[in-house]
């Protein structure tokens, strides 16, 4: 076994990619067929082990949303770990509690009760739980092309292909076309009565950055409270600001029942929560807890990440520099063949790569994707075709930045 005292953290992409041959299951992937060792991380950018800098624009999938190593936000973890690094939620703790009673402030409508996991997946497996627990039914609702996570619940609701890989899949989990109105008013009707929960995404991360057709959640709404079937948003990739609101159900004036959070609320640190009423929350009565959840290191962190987000008004500038992106990209696809058209909000959007047939090119995004790394920008891929090219900048990018960003797409497009 090595003495990883004498091992150099700059060992070089190939040195790593070796070990990962070696000690990874396979089924762990990286992008890139020539991918950089990251070492280091500043604001908007990333360095590389041979010190280049690229601008990220994807931020690990929408967490680092204040920017890398942010001083407002480690400074106080830090002086946590150096305080009380851990308990775990069996013990009293502050840090947890304030933030619960901090995101019953941001949550839309009357969600105000939180349950602290340490991943997004474990997030949306309780809620799952919870919406059980309360409705005493059994079957899931889910859409098309969503992600939801790993577990097995979580991965069942999942509808894309790609990550849905469980080889016995659960008999109670339907998929609908997202955005199908009718399929789905046809199958509440159905079977509504035996429907715990719908699960979805405003809007689709990983599944193409699709937006849902305009009143379509309002209707979804009120066909869940016409048979009693409660409405779960995974707001993991979509929330804090990241289309220009703190959560993407606001554009549409919509409050789920129960709602998923991580990602940008650690800004890095892993934390995430499932929040709903205190009526829905009056049904989990039997013990519960995780280990890792709401720890506070994590919990300090999100505190942070609410405050810097709060006082530096990022919906604003997602909001703003959303418009510049988008603008950008549209003239793009208006000049540039190989280029649908632009679709997203705030700083969540896509660029689908077509063929000179006009059908899906998930081979060009990622020649595309992988010249967009040498130019110095990582910028991300999503869809079922792994076609879409996806930006979600820090929403700290600046205007001169988002320009960056587009000359740098331009000149790999010419």
């Amino acid at each position: 076994m090595p003495d990883t005292a004498l091992i150099s953290p700059y060992a070089g992409p190939d040195e790593l990619l070796r070990l990962k041959r070696e000690y990874l299951i396979p089924c762990a992937y990286h992008f890139y067929k020539q991918p950089p060792q990251i070492v280091r991380g500043d604001g908007c950018y990333v360095f590389d082990s041979d010190g280049k800098r690229y601008l990220d624009a994807f931020t690990g999938v929408t967490v680092m949303s204040c920017g890398h190593s942010n001083p407002e936000i480690i400074k106080p973890a830090i002086e946590q770990i150096r305080t009380l690094q851990h308990t775990t939620t069996i013990y009293l703790t502050e840090p947890m509690l304030r933030l619960a009673e901090r995101l019953s402030e941001v949550m839309p409508g009357d969600l105000s009760r939180s349950f602290f996991t340490a991943s997004g997946t474990e997030a949306v497996e309780g809620a799952l739980l919870l919406a059980s627990l309360h409705t005493r039914r059994r079957r899931v609702v889910a859409m098309t092309n969503a992600l939801h996570g790993r577990t097995r619940w979580a991965m069942n609701v999942t509808g894309s292909p790609m990550w849905r890989t469980d080889p016995f899949p659960l008999d109670h989990v339907d998929h609908l076309q997202f955005g199908d109105l009718a399929s789905f008013e046809k199958h509440l009707a159905a079977h509504g009565d035996s429907v715990a929960a719908v699960i979805a995404e405003p809007i689709q991360g990983n599944g193409g950055i699709r937006v849902a057709p305009p009143g379509y959640w309002r209707n979804v709404r009120q066909l869940c409270d016409r048979h009693g079937v409660l409405l779960i948003y995974d707001e993991i990739q979509t929330g804090l600001n990241r289309t220009g609101k703190w959560f993407a159900c606001e554009h549409d004036n919509v409050v789920p029942n129960i709602m998923a959070v991580s990602k940008a609320l650690g800004n890095g640190f892993p934390i995430a929560a499932f929040v709903t009423t205190d009526t829905i929350a009056a049904s989990y009565t039997r013990p519960g807890a995780s280990t890792y959840g709401g720890n506070p290191v994590s919990a300090t962190a999100a505190l942070a990440v609410l405050r810097y987000h709060e006082t530096n008004d990022l919906g604003s500038a997602a909001e703003q520099r959303g418009k510049q992106l988008m603008r950008g990209l549209c003239e793009l696809a208006g000049s540039k063949h190989g280029l649908g058209e632009p679709r997203g909000r705030g700083l969540m959007v896509g660029l689908p790569i077509i063929n000179a047939q006009g059908a899906d090119d998930g081979t060009q995004c990622d020649a595309i994707l992988e010249s967009l790394k040498d130019a110095g920008v990582l910028a991300g891929k999503t869809g079922p075709e792994r076609n879409i090219l996806t930006f979600m900048p820090p929403l700290t990018i600046s205007e001169t930045q988002t320009g960056d960003l587009l000359d740098a797409l331009y000149n790999v497009l010419d």
